[in-house]
């Protein structure tokens, strides 16, 4: 036995309380198996239901074009892209795909990321560092909070969507060297939009750059499908960071805009930098998608269409929505975790898959049943969901 060993106590021994306390407040989380079926279905833990709670809001997760792409590249690239995109892993795959995103979404060029979260990180940190400040909004996502912490700039949150304190931090701060304002396109957990044309004029009028996660927004707001920076007008004005993740179907993020821009990120963004490059299959069925995404729109007016139709279904059950949201998230706020989780377990007991969000991924007393839809979901989908909600609410209000 080592002389020391009566000494020594655990060093991860603080887990367990810190457990105890995740646990009282409604805050684990378990680890699920979900096995994705055809259409809208899924499998989890031996119970066949119907999906509303993923982001494959195109329904294109399963699309046999995309898989054979991405069985094409398979072929002739094998599984992994082996190295950083600088050093020796970008092939022609990655290379197409970032020409075909600057394509779509009308910009100068584009670079690829591994996620979307290291591309909000990458791109925040490229931009901005000490002496330098950034707006953010309260509700902008994890990823962007954390670029924003990381890049060591000064950071000053405004209250959510409120373009006025924005604008009013702006002038305390003329001095700063550079200045950037981060936001969601469309907001993850409450599903409404930016002001972005009124933050691209702030923006404008201060010499700020604009950075705009289109996550939730690409290939599902726009005429083109392009986001919540093409449904606002503001084209150009900002920098678009992307996932490929969510209506694409496949994994990856992505950062477009000009060429300068995309020559410097791909030079010092340090998430892209020092992380292995995506799977070419993963870029092959992108480009598979983003052809699906233009040559058939309308599964950009079916989502809208389904997301309509649950509003309307939920407000005739007397179930409320959040006002100033209309795109595929609809979140239904019950404030209190214990009974959002019963309501979400009721849901899946009855066939229905549904996220149950609690804090800290909203703030306090915000828990929600957070609907994500998809075009694949019918119109029955979508009915039977709302009764099913409406039922399980009121028995837990009962």
């Amino acid at each position: 036995m080592n002389e020391f060993s009566g000494l020594m106590t655990d060093p991860l021994g603080w887990i367990i309380d810190e457990h105890h306390s995740l646990a009282d407040a409604q805050a684990v989380r378990r680890r699920r198996v979900v096995r994705p079926l055809s259409g809208v279905w899924c499998e989890i833990d031996g119970r066949r239901v119907r999906n509303f709670s993923g982001n494959d809001y195109l329904g294109l997760a399963g699309d046999e074009r995309l898989a054979r792409a991405a069985q094409s590249a398979l072929e002739l690239c094998g599984t992994g892209a082996r190295a950083s995109a600088l050093v020796s892993g970008r092939t022609v795959w990655h290379e197409q795909l970032e020409s075909r995103l600057a394509e779509f979404e009308d910009a100068q060029a584009a670079v690829l990321f591994p996620t979307g979260y290291a591309a909000n990180v990458g791109a925040i940190t490229a931009l901005v560092g000490r002496d330098d400040l950034i707006l953010s909004d309260r509700l902008n996502h994890a990823s962007l909070i954390d670029g924003c912490r990381l890049s060591g700039a000064q950071v000053r949150v405004y209250a959510h969507g409120d373009v006025l304190q924005a604008e009013r931090e702006l002038e305390k701060h003329r001095d700063a060297r550079r200045k950037l304002i981060v936001t969601d396109g469309l907001f993850s957990m409450d599903g409404d939009l930016a002001p972005l044309r009124e933050l691209a004029d702030v923006a404008n009028r201060h010499s700020a750059m604009l950075v705009v996660d289109e996550a939730h927004a690409t290939g599902v707001l726009g005429t083109h499908g392009r986001g919540a920076c093409e449904l606002s007008g503001i084209g150009e004005t900002a920098i678009r960071v992307g996932t490929l993740s969510k209506a694409l179907g496949t994994q990856g993020g992505f950062v477009t805009g000009s060429q300068q821009l995309i020559d410097w990120l791909w030079n010092t963004a340090r998430t892209q930098m020092f992380s292995t490059a995506l799977a070419p299959a993963c870029c092959a069925a992108a480009c598979a998608a983003l052809d699906v995404i233009e040559q058939e729109p309308q599964r950009r007016r079916t989502l809208q269409l389904r997301s309509d139709e649950l509003r309307r279904a939920l407000h005739n059950h007397g179930i409320a929505t959040l006002p100033h949201a209309s795109g595929p998230i609809v979140p239904i706020v019950l404030h209190d975790s214990a009974r959002t989780m019963a309501v979400a377990g009721a849901l899946e007991e009855n066939g229905f898959l549904v996220g149950a969000i609690r804090p800290p991924t909203v703030p306090r007393n915000s828990a929600r049943l957070r609907v994500s839809l998809s075009a694949a979901q019918t119109s029955a989908d979508v009915h039977e969901l709302a009764e099913a909600i409406a039922s399980a609410v009121n028995s837990q209000s009962s």
